[in-house]
């Protein structure tokens, strides 16, 4: 599937979330989302930028303005991985892949020459109506977490 653009709908989801329960995009409409596709819980560049979003949790939650984490891995990795680094940050679990393909951030990724598919980390940000403001193409972590803030805020302030 290809990558969704600003302009277009965010597909609805229902996945499972660290710590139990779900996760639905349609149960979050009213408010602005942020959604980060991280490929793999607990390696070098996801645990940074995970700790980042965490940093500024309050800060987003206080602009009114929803996050949550989204990878391929289990319920009970994320749980482990909210544990370790203390998230604090919902993580919901797409094994299936459903979601990240229906994002179009699962690709063929290429590392010392070897083909394999993956997550391209990617953020999207959501208005309160479902419809996709802002796309961050293969993000590298340092400062996108405070860049995708000053957006979200900005989107929240109307």
């Amino acid at each position: 599937m290809a990558l969704l653009r600003s302009g277009d709908t965010a597909p609805d989801f229902e996945l499972p979330r660290d710590g139990g329960g779900s996760l639905s995009l349609s149960a979050l409409r009213g408010k602005p989302v942020v959604l980060f596709f991280y490929p793999k819980d607990d390696t070098k560049g996801c645990t940074q930028e995970a700790i980042a979003f965490s940093g500024l949790a309050q800060e987003f939650a206080a602009a009114g303005v929803v996050l949550v984490g989204i990878s391929p891995d289990s319920v009970k990795s994320h749980d482990r991985f909210v544990g370790k680094h203390g998230l604090t940050i919902p993580l919901a679990a797409d094994e299936e892949k459903a979601v990240v393909d229906a994002y179009g951030v699962w690709v063929e990724k290429s590392m010392y020459g070897r083909k394999y598919m993956g997550v391209e980390r990617t953020t999207f940000l959501i208005d309160a109506h479902g419809t996709i403001d802002r796309v961050w193409e293969k993000v590298k972590v340092p400062g996108h977490a405070e860049e995708v803030f000053a957006a979200a805020k900005a989107l929240a302030a109307g």
